[in-house]
């Protein structure tokens, strides 16, 4: 099919413009606390990892916070910014002569600096002693080591190690909270980038729809989506394992590992959801259409995207600077439960529900994630923001209030799944909502999600993804049509 897109030349102005970022807010927070504006952020980067105990190289991929300050993709450096004088010291690996005959040219430090535009290079093996020379204060310098929890993951950002580390003092708990503040906040080289992601991996999601046909396999689906996006677009990493789920699979949150690997064959009347979004130099992007995959909606599979969809547009509307992100939940939640009213599939006030958690019984996932550098980009929680316990709030990645600049996904969902749906029906406080008869039409549909990637304006908020959406769009794109219509 081709593309009508171009993958971009990359600006590494845009991490010249993320380590000054880092390097205000930093000074800012040393000026307020009465500290004197002295020592050294430092960060360690990703380093290349083999398959177990083989020889096999996984392909390597840049850890986050690195490659958002120094924009490195190769393994094994460190990365320096003084922040006294604002000078920026990439340290490389010093690489063996055999280097060359099997990995290629060892490129000299005079190329790091100029291609990652950064003050200077010098070699990994001289951290503590060039460190020591561009320490203009007295007493041990000062590091600002990276440490911190990332609160999807649950797991700590792990602090830089090098021979002579013992010569400095270090500081644990400053610099976490700050860089990941900054990454909140895309500036427009990395909106650019973001909006790249969408637009290549939105064409793929077209393609991916055009080819559906009963009888085919969910991992040839996701080999559409993979081979669109690197053979046109350039990207060889996608954001996450794609999901490409259809039938009862579509209910499965996670589908997609490899103990439920995208391979059931499609069947007419099923429901597809494909959860697919790839990545370019770094930034992200995370999509997912809902569809038959007989290219016709049925009249139930309508009634729960269109309660899906509603949800999606009346979230998007609302958002704007200011607005709580709970809110907006639970604004998708009332929408859907509305939707399943009127079709019968529960029955009560929607107020009642809501109050009764039953939303999250049909979308047990939060309505969406900061995107960026990573699918769940950090930041969700800043300090002091307590986690919500009720059932779905539980599950939110963000409870903050929308901000110019953040970059966040509304990917509300329907789904039926026997694990939430058994239990509520035996419980007294949700079982009077639900039309048992009608629940049980559904066993076996499994679930609906729209996704989509949307930056928040000062005006409102823009749609970066740009998906046939409406029941019309899908059904004349799996048709043949052309897309944009």
């Amino acid at each position: 099919m081709g593309s009508s897109l171009l993958p971009p030349k990359v600006k590494m102005e845009l991490h010249v413009k993320n380590r000054n970022n880092l390097l205000t807010s930093l000074r800012q927070h040393l000026s307020e606390s009465s500290r004197p504006l002295h020592g050294f952020v430092l960060l360690q980067g990703g380093e290349e990892q083999t398959r177990y105990d083989t020889d096999h190289l996984e392909l390597f991929r840049q850890e986050s916070y690195f490659a958002y300050l120094f924009g490195v993709k190769e393994s094994g450096f460190y990365g320096a910014i003084d922040i006294a004088t604002g000078n920026s010291i990439l340290f490389v690996p010093r690489l063996p002569a055999e280097y060359a005959v099997w990995m290629g040219e060892i490129k000299p430090l005079s190329y790091f600096k100029e291609h990652y535009m950064v003050s200077t290079t010098c070699f990994s093996d001289e951290i503590a002693s060039v460190l020591q020379q561009h320490y203009q204060s007295s007493g041990k310098p000062l590091l600002f080591l990276l440490h911190g929890l990332n609160t999807d993951s649950d797991n700590f950002s792990k602090p830089a190690e090098f021979q002579g580390i013992d010569k400095f003092d270090k500081d644990l708990t400053t610099l976490h909270p700050i860089l990941t503040e900054c990454r909140v906040i895309k500036s427009e080289l990395e909106i650019a980038l973001i909006q790249y992601a969408n637009d290549i991996s939105s064409e793929a999601h077209v393609e991916v729809m055009k080819k559906t046909k009963v009888g085919m396999k969910e991992y040839q689906l996701e080999s559409i989506f993979l081979h669109h996006t690197y053979m046109y677009g350039g990207c060889r990493h996608c954001s996450y394992t794609c999901i490409c789920a259809t039938g009862d699979n579509s209910a499965v949150l996670h589908y997609g590992h490899a103990a439920a690997p995208n391979d059931k064959t499609l069947e007419d009347g099923d429901m597809a959801l494909f959860d697919m979004g790839a990545e370019y130099h770094f930034y992200g992007s995370d999509i997912t259409c809902s569809f038959p995959v007989n290219g016709k909606f049925t009249s139930d599979q309508s009634l729960i995207y269109s309660a899906v969809l509603d949800a999606h547009n009346a979230v998007i509307s609302a958002m704007k600077p200011g607005i709580n992100w709970v809110d907006m939940h639970i604004l998708a939640e009332k929408v859907i439960l509305e939707s399943l009213k009127r079709g019968h599939i529960i029955l009560g006030d929607v107020d009642d529900m809501v109050a009764a958690r039953l939303g999250a019984v049909f979308m047990p996932h939060g309505l969406g994630h900061f995107l960026g550098i990573d699918t769940h980009d950090p930041g969700g929680y800043l300090k002091g923001l307590e986690r919500r316990k009720e059932p779905g709030l539980k599950s939110l990645r963000t409870i903050r209030d929308l901000r110019e600049g953040m970059v966040i996904t509304v990917e509300p969902g329907c789904y039926f799944i026997d694990a939430l749906l058994l239990p509520a029906m035996s419980s007294p406080e949700t079982s009077k909502f639900l039309n048992q008869e009608v629940i049980n039409r559904f066993k076996g549909f499994g679930g609906v999600r729209i996704e989509s990637d949307v930056l928040v304006t000062a005006a409102g908020c823009y749609n970066m993804t740009k998906c046939p959406r409406e029941i019309r769009e899908i059904e004349a794109v799996m048709a043949g049509a052309p897309w944009p219509a």
